[in-house]
């Protein structure tokens, strides 16, 4: 166990390389990870439920103890990045097909790696799970209205079969993993420093499926893609942090909140794009998932090394992925 506990560190440690590594094999090997489609769903189940065995009352104790700072990093989540993804889909000229899965992935909650990145970043740790663990609870409703709001303009949205998806995929894996850590408390204890390479594996099989069924298109549209995600998620940091600023929060806030609004479900954004739209319009998530844990640890060193007087850094809660 302690050597699989010790793969499963450097392998969350070194996520993005990964990442990276299995986007280039499913351009490269389209045939081989196209294949790996279908269980798109299945692969971001498995995820949430790794996510639902680290889930505690304490994660939730913090929306009671700091209602204002919570809902702060909530309404950035679902304000600021579907509002950036709307706007890049007005200025960037691109097919619909992305536009409408650019849309998605900025209407998706937070990632749970924000939590990971924002540790690393000396932030507010306790503030960012809160903030991950409601927006992903929330958005069964609010990814779905959102989408269907913004992205119908471009492809049909159904609505309520994109709630049912995301009930199935999001909040049921969560409740299972939620209820077994009661049931089995030591079981998963012994299994939760394995999660970090559960989620790796699952991120990087989803991400290769993506590039290896949209090859053709990322080879045409690829670039533009890669500057809209980039512009989005960079955009998504500087505004996440200044509204922290302008509402007050401390320093150590001021990083959760601009690493948590920044920071996507682009696994949830790249099952849905497939299911409901096309593999063209998963690409902006799957790229995505490659680019924002590149950026996000970057942040993290630089926000690292500027302290603000008197702050306390919280212990890091929940998993990598």
């Amino acid at each position: 166990m302690k050597i699989l506990t010790s793969i499963s560190g450097l392998v969350g440690k070194t996520f993005a390389a990964w990442v990276i590594l299995f986007a280039i094999l499913g351009f490269f090997f389209p045939d081989v990870f196209k294949q790996i489609g279908p269980w798109i769903v299945t692969l971001l189940s498995i995820i949430m439920f790794g996510m639902g065995l680290t889930l505690s009352i304490d994660d939730f104790r913090e929306v009671v103890r700091r209602p204002f700072d919570v809902t702060i990093g909530v309404l950035g989540q679902f304000l600021i990045m579907p509002l950036l993804a709307v706007l890049l889909t007005k200025v960037i000229p691109m097919p619909p097909e992305v536009a409408a899965g650019v849309i998605l992935v900025g209407c998706c909650p937070g990632g749970t790696s924000s939590n990971v990145m924002t540790y690393l970043s000396k932030g507010d740790v306790a503030l960012s799970v809160a903030c991950t663990s409601v927006t992903t609870l929330a958005a069964p409703i609010i990814t779905p209205f959102l989408v269907w709001l913004f992205a119908s303009q471009y492809l049909p949205v159904d609505g309520w079969a994109m709630f049912v998806s995301i009930v199935k995929v999001v909040l049921v894996p969560l409740a299972l993993g939620a209820i077994l850590q009661k049931v089995l408390p030591g079981v998963v204890k012994a299994a939760v420093p394995a999660l970090p390479l559960v989620s790796v594996i699952g991120i990087v099989l989803i991400v290769s499926a993506v590039v290896g069924a949209s090859k053709g298109a990322i080879a045409q549209s690829g670039l533009m893609i890669f500057a809209v995600v980039v512009l989005h998620n960079g955009m998504g940091y500087l505004l996440g942090f200044f509204a922290a600023k302008a509402t007050g929060l401390s320093l150590a806030k001021r990083k959760a909140i601009a690493i948590e609004v920044g920071m996507q479900n682009s696994g949830l954004g790249a099952a849905l794009a497939t299911a409901y739209f096309s593999p063209l319009a998963a690409v902006p998530s799957a790229i995505f998932s490659v680019w924002h844990n590149i950026s996000g640890a970057l942040l993290a060193n630089w926000f690292s090394s500027r302290h603000e007087e008197g702050a306390q850094i919280e212990p890091l809660k929940g998993q990598t992925s």
